[in-house]
């Protein structure tokens, strides 16, 4: 009985050998069907391990981050699992989908924050101007902006380490300290960062590649602490990139493995436990420089940094549709026409001229204050100044290529000839002329335009008249100063698709920065 008993134990044992290694042999081969986020390749020797240690084989199907999601539609799922860098935009739009039923099992297997590398260079002059020497948003915006800054980011429409920066820099700019809000991404804040952004890829990996190729042109990578502290590793650059941790918060991928077919939960679980023991996540973290989800393995050095807040990523799917419509929007990428008609009849003289020369002044940089570095003037961006009393003044053009344009800019307000009358109407209808040219010579060009005045019409041309000419697509905006008429400026504004704000001399930049949408 005991040698038939042994025997039987002897032909299970040789039946599962195949199965379960009995005898020491191979675990059973099990291959998963994975959509995975495309700088998950270099997980290649881990799942190679995974393979070998449990017999669960993971085939990648890499493609960008945000394209994957778009590929994910519940109850026609065409792969076993999918991994993602980030899940919270496939998570709202399994919300605007309506699908029932719980959201695929998630497993966060490691961490990695979008950060910014930059130049030795670079970095220490975006440091010797931040407060506290922290770099925030919204010194790279400025930085940007003052073409002192020129970078490389991925496609947010196609890669979340563009999405999640293109989060974090608007979540800045609406300077509202919480989530963002439709109405926190309607207007022209993200300009300026965008004036410095020179090269797009649809993922991070190729995005690496696109900065080695233009590495002369550019100063700077938006992209994973990972990805940018591999390429230090990789001695393909003249020298390593400093590698700034946006002060105000940034957004952390983590990694998930998501389970879209429940029948293979079995072989799910063995992955995911695997890839979560002390051991292997060392070892992800020793070859991908991707932090640890297991707080007791001990970080390398390089990861030792604190990365600081997390930022809300958008609870709603129309901000992050409102974001890619600003970032797809073509005018994004030309530079704007902005037309200042300034009053610079009798009344304009001493304080109030003094005000209008520190707005200025504010908005080519002088104001340092963080909502200022998203408002300021920023490369590429073109003027026209019509200066006006009882009749036009003088204009002039200028294209904003250097600091030292700001200096002529500044220039044509320094002058102390003033007129007596005021003629605004007429002065606008100039204005008028000159934008419809503007649009027929440059169709894809956004122009609007900006007058100022701190009186009544009193010369020239009646309000009825120029209302009769606006140009088409030119917006128009008004800044009511001392005794200006407020309902004729408003009036204008909103048949200009603009708007009017009243302004003192402390409050002129203000009102500048709103009209700018700031």
């Amino acid at each position: 009985m005991t040698r038939r008993l042994g025997l039987s134990v002897l032909a299970a044992c040789l039946l599962a050998a195949s199965l379960a290694g009995c005898f020491g042999g191979d675990p059973p081969h099990r291959v998963l069907r994975v959509l995975a986020s495309a700088e998950l390749a270099d997980m290649a020797p881990i799942l190679a391990e995974l393979r070998e240690q449990t017999g669960v084989e993971l085939v990648l199907d890499l493609t960008g981050t945000v394209d994957a999601a778009n590929a994910l539609t519940p109850g026609a799922y065409h792969h076993d699992l999918a991994w993602l860098s980030s899940d919270r935009y496939f998570r709202l739009k399994l919300a605007r989908s309506g699908a029932t039923g719980a959201p695929p099992l998630r497993t966060s297997i490691m961490t990695s924050p979008v950060a910014v590398g930059v130049t030795p260079a670079v970095a220490r002059s975006l440091r010797e101007t931040a407060p506290d020497h922290q770099v925030s948003w919204a010194d790279l915006a400025d930085g940007a902006a003052a073409g002192t800054l020129r970078f490389a980011m991925a496609d947010p429409r196609h890669a979340n380490s563009g999405l999640a920066a293109l989060v974090g820099v608007a979540t800045a700019a609406a300077g509202t300290g919480d989530v963002l809000r439709p109405e926190d991404v309607t207007c022209d804040r993200l300009r300026g960062f965008f004036a410095g952004h020179r090269q797009a890829a649809d993922d991070s990996a190729a995005l690496v590649e696109q900065f080695v190729t233009h590495r002369a042109d550019l100063d700077g990578i938006v992209d994973y602490e990972s990805a940018l502290l591999a390429l230090n590793a990789s001695g393909r650059l003249p020298e390593p990139l400093e590698i700034i941790h946006p002060q105000d918060g940034m957004i952390a991928s983590d990694y998930p493995l998501l389970l879209l077919d429940p029948a293979r939960r079995e072989a799910y679980d063995t992955a995911v436990n695997w890839l979560r023991t002390p051991a292997v996540q060392r070892k992800i973290m020793e070859r991908t420089l991707r932090r640890p989800v297991d707080p007791t393995v001990a970080r390398d050095p390089r990861l030792a940094v604190d990365v600081g807040n997390a930022l809300y990523f958008p609870d709603q799917q129309e901000v992050i549709d409102l974001l890619l419509q600003r970032y797809d929007d073509p005018s994004l990428r030309e530079p704007t026409r902005v037309i200042f008609v300034l009053d610079f009849s009798g009344s304009m003289r001493g304080p109030r001229i003094a005000a209008l020369r520190d707005a200025f002044a504010a908005l080519g940089g002088g104001d340092r204050t963080e909502q200022g570095k998203f408002g300021r003037f920023y490369v590429g961006e073109q003027f026209t100044v019509v200066r006006f009393g009882g009749r036009v003044l003088d204009e002039h053009d200028l294209v904003m290529r250097q600091p030292g344009d700001l200096d002529t800019l500044r220039s044509w307000l320094r002058v102390d000839r003033f007129d007596d009358g005021t003629a605004i109407w007429s002065a606008l209808r100039h204005a008028y002329d000159r934008a419809a040219a503007l649009r027929r010579d440059h169709p894809q060009q956004a122009v609007s335009i900006v007058l100022m005045t701190d009186g009544e019409n009193n010369a020239g041309l009646g309000i009825d008249r120029v209302l009769r000419d606006l140009p088409a697509s030119v917006r128009t905006f008004a800044i009511a100063y001392g005794e200006a008429d407020r309902a004729d400026l408003d009036r204008v504004a909103r048949a200009g698709g603009g708007f009017a704000v009243d302004a003192d001399a402390s409050s002129l930049l203000t009102a500048f920065k709103e009209i700018r949408g700031c």
